[in-house]
């Protein structure tokens, strides 16, 4: 593939302003993206991925690049890709077969899988020998996975649409309202997007919503709703009948949420800020059934999200910790007595995950529970993004 020179510094100055500013990568992509309207399809899908790729391999092409100089990571980068570089004076000082040398020396797994030697410690301590194959599988580039919205259509009749506009899918055993794109793209342009069908969410992202067996009529809080995905799950789920309460310290979360239900045809989902405990104790056993999708590492899905492993820290990981453990104590109280609690995270660590629901489930609180099923997503197993799902009943 032949390098360009605007595409080549759009990704330099990608890659600067994430790791030079601590910037978060996709919206750093936004921006660039936007920055050059003259890039084609072909171009954007570069950028994107190069930057990705980079950010993904970042402590790898360090270690084998002959400087720090971006110009010199992104030759290096190219070169452990498998191509040639052009003649440019940028790349001077770049030798691939010093490149080549230095890479196949290394044999150690935080550098070979380009992780912080912390977390690789921790990985193993908690997962054993399941790490080594977890953390290759979340090196890759994760599938494009729709979640069809069935107050609008069909996933067959979807999928049928899409092909008749030369987007092929197919759809995954065991996630009824998954599709699974044969082929990147900017599925944001497609017209069934923009007519409200579906919404693009990870097929382990889809499993959480359908753990709370929810009924159309029910009154349910989503306690931890962001910008509002699981919630438009639960709608489809509840048929647009019952009510929502989708709720979130960060309004602005929330704003996203609004605009959202509008395009899929969502009526049962009310915003709330929290404001405080106030909010949360006013709301006492009112919910039939209670979601916690908590704040968390996001090691499952670093797939999607590569620049994570650089931006997490040991104390970073316990203060997350501490924080789902307030969660699952303030909130839990929200539920009635007979109802339906969803503990989830994006994570793959027990200490976030089983560990801290058992810890719960010990707390004076948590006497009024059971754990019903939890479910440990794993990566190497699904194929999709790590996640861990935990069910628990409040006694009546």
């Amino acid at each position: 593939m032949k390098l360009h020179t605007s595409t080549v510094h759009g990704v330099i100055t990608a890659i600067e302003d994430i790791f030079k500013n601590n910037r978060y990568a996709d919206k750093v992509i936004e921006r660039t993206l936007r920055s050059n309207p003259k890039w084609g399809a072909r171009d954007r899908g570069f950028i994107a991925e190069s930057v990705y790729d980079m950010v993904r391999w970042w402590k790898l092409i360090n270690k084998v690049s002959p400087s720090d100089n971006t110009f010199h990571l992104f030759g290096t980068y190219w070169l452990l890709q498998g191509n040639e570089l052009p003649d440019w004076k940028e790349f001077k000082g770049i030798d691939s077969k010093m490149v080549e040398h230095r890479f196949n020396k290394i044999q150690d797994r935080p550098t070979l899988q380009s992780i912080p030697e912390w977390l690789d410690e921790m990985g193993e301590s908690l997962l054993g020998e399941m790490w080594d194959s977890e953390i290759e599988m979340l090196n890759t580039q994760a599938d494009v996975v729709l979640r069809v919205n069935t107050l609008k259509i069909s996933r067959e009749d979807l999928m049928n649409r899409l092909a008749e506009e030369g987007v092929e899918t197919y759809a995954p055993k065991g996630y009824k309202d998954a599709l699974v794109l044969g082929k990147r793209q900017n599925i944001f342009k497609n017209s069934a997007f923009k007519a409200g069908m579906f919404e693009v969410q990870d097929a382990s992202s889809q499993l959480v919503a359908q753990a709370l067996e929810v009924e159309p009529g029910m009154r349910v809080i989503d306690a931890c709703a962001g910008a509002g995905g699981k919630s438009l799950h639960l709608a489809a789920l509840m048929e647009n009948k019952g009510r929502i309460l989708s709720m979130d310290i960060e309004g602005w979360k929330l704003q996203n949420a609004k605009l959202r239900a509008r395009r899929a045809g969502v009526s049962i989902i009310e915003p709330r800020v929290i404001e405080g405990n106030k909010t949360i104790k006013r709301l006492k056993e009112s919910a039939d059934r209670l979601l916690l999708d908590v704040p968390c590492t996001g090691l499952g899905v670093l797939r999607r999200n590569p620049d994570t492993k650089w931006k997490i820290s040991p104390d970073s990981v316990a203060k997350v910790q501490e924080i789902q453990q307030e969660i699952i104590q303030n909130y839990s109280g929200m539920l009635k007595p007979g109802g339906i609690m969803v503990y989830a995270t994006c994570s793959i660590l027990p200490s976030e995950n089983q560990d801290q629901v058992a810890k719960f489930l010990a707390s004076e609180k948590g006497k009024a529970f059971e754990l019903i099923e939890d479910q440990k997503v794993l990566a190497q197993e699904s194929g999709f993004d790590g996640f861990y799902i935990a069910k628990l009943k409040k006694k009546a």
